[in-house]
């Protein structure tokens, strides 16, 4: 392998890892507000204990998303310098407003969410969730410019140096296809953190540890889902209408169209092959590939020979189709769900054995999902870093290849030692939720008295 595909196999085990925690989150954060409220309106001990059990879950996604984001940072700089000489002057702002506005904002309150429950009032207690919610899509909303940007630039100029220059932040931002990798990327956020609260909370149930939130968090992860997985079907294929005008290629290689046609076939399965310019084993309903793609069963879709530059084929057809089986899953599963659920008159104890399995099982189906997305995302857009301007190899650092596989093969081991790590955590929590809440409640009690003295702060379960 040469020092390029280390360099590009390198950023993938980064960005792989590094989505995981931000796609939890992202969603989490407006799901803990949702707690935090239900619990202000009922004061109903089940929600206070869900707020409590999930802000040590999103406290741990979050500190792994930070260190994870510093690790990507650093690879501009060993891997792909000539990145940054080029386009600095349009990421470098991009990313200084992500850390000004979201990181700070997200750091600034996470401390009085995760310690001040009983410290500060109630009022402003509310207010901290609701600015860490706000800062995790703010975070989202950067580096998805900056990112949708390398995917459909606009709003730029080349001075004699072959360094760019933004002329337009709206048009940089705004580019054409932010909008929907936006939208895309929050819906995302919200399954995955819909699936991990219904995947946890039925391992509760199954483990008989299910206690007083368990039931709740069950029906808002499921009630989430079955909304939030339909709306993604749309905003897929709305990003997927845009991605056709704009990147037609990568729209060949997700289908592994060789050849333009109209009427196009819409291939389950195939074995594509770059050598022979073909597919084989090929299983395809015809017609049906153009009334997908183009919302017009005679709508022409260009083919891979159209181009001489084009994504590899293979990774972006089985990814395509990853993603939209786990969707699909996740779907009839949300959709089952709610209707068991309301069927068992909302007793989840009632509920068949084998459907808590099968949530315990998609727990993390959220991240699958979401990674084969990014990868369709980030190697759809090769051979170019910025998309039809900037090629990746011309980018990349003169490192040679053994000096990257040795940082590759530590990141790796680093990395599948942090998730292995992270789920047991996870797992851990979810058996033993009552040691969760009384350590929570332990930290609490150490506070100095006469902290919590406003009258709103009175009402709380601490005062």
């Amino acid at each position: 392998m040469d020092a390029l595909l280390m360099a590009r196999m390198q950023f993938a085990a980064n960005i792989t890892f590094h989505i995981l925690f931000p796609t939890i989150t992202i969603g989490l954060g407006w799901v803990l507000l949702f707690f935090r409220v239900r619990w202000l309106a009922t004061r109903s001990q089940g929600w206070l204990d869900a707020y409590r059990f999930w802000t040590k879950v999103f406290a741990l996604s979050f500190a792994l998303g930070v260190v994870s984001g510093i690790t990507m940072s650093f690879q501009f700089g060993t891997n792909w310098p000539g990145y940054m000489e080029k386009v600095g002057n349009i990421a470098g702002p991009l990313l200084g407003y992500e850390v000004l506005t979201a990181f700070f904002l997200e750091a600034g309150f996470l401390g009085i969410m995760l310690f001040g429950h009983g410290k500060v009032s109630e009022k402003v207690h509310l207010a901290a969730t609701a600015l860490v919610a706000f800062g995790t899509t703010l975070s989202a909303f950067w580096i998805l410019a900056l990112n949708s940007w390398m995917q459909t630039p606009t709003g730029y100029r080349i001075d004699a140096n072959g360094v760019y220059h933004a002329t337009s932040w709206l048009a940089v931002i705004f580019n054409p296809s932010f909008p929907y990798t936006f939208v895309h990327m929050l819906l995302a956020s919200v399954l995955t953190v819909a699936f991990l609260l219904s995947g946890l909370a039925a391992w509760q149930i199954l483990s008989g540890v299910a206690g007083r939130s368990a039931p709740k968090v069950l029906r808002v992860g499921l009630t989430i889902a079955a909304i939030a997985a339909p709306l993604q079907i749309v905003a897929g294929d709305m990003h997927g209408l845009d991605t056709l005008v704009h990147q037609p290629q990568k729209i060949a290689a997700l289908e592994a169209v060789w050849e333009t046609e109209r009427g196009a076939a819409l291939r389950l399965f195939a074995w594509p092959s770059e050598h022979d310019r073909a597919n084989h084993f090929e299983i395809a309903i015809p017609r049906l590939g153009s009334l997908v793609l183009t919302h017009s069963v005679d709508g022409e879709v260009k083919g891979l020979n159209e181009f001489r530059d084009h994504p590899p084929v293979a990774p972006l057809f089985f990814a395509f189709r990853i993603m939209v089986g786990v969707g699909v899953l996740m779907l009839l599963a949300s959709w089952g769900g709610v209707w068991l659920y309301r069927r068992s008159r909302w007793d989840a104890q009632a509920l068949p054995r084998r459907f808590l399995q099968l949530l315990a099982a998609m727990t993390f189906a959220g991240w699958l999902a979401t990674v084969c997305g990014w990868y369709i995302t980030e190697i759809g857009r090769q051979p170019f870093i910025v998309f039809g301007l900037i090629r990746t190899a011309d980018v990349a650092s003169k490192a040679t290849a053994p000096m990257i596989a040795a940082t590759l093969a530590l990141y790796v081991t680093l990395y599948v030692a942090l998730v292995i790590a992270y789920v047991a955590v996870l797992k851990y929590m979810a058996e033993k939720p009552e040691d969760v809440l009384a350590a929570e409640a332990s930290e609490r009690a150490v506070a100095p008295p006469g902290i919590a003295t406003s009258p709103s702060a009175a009402t709380g379960p601490t005062a």
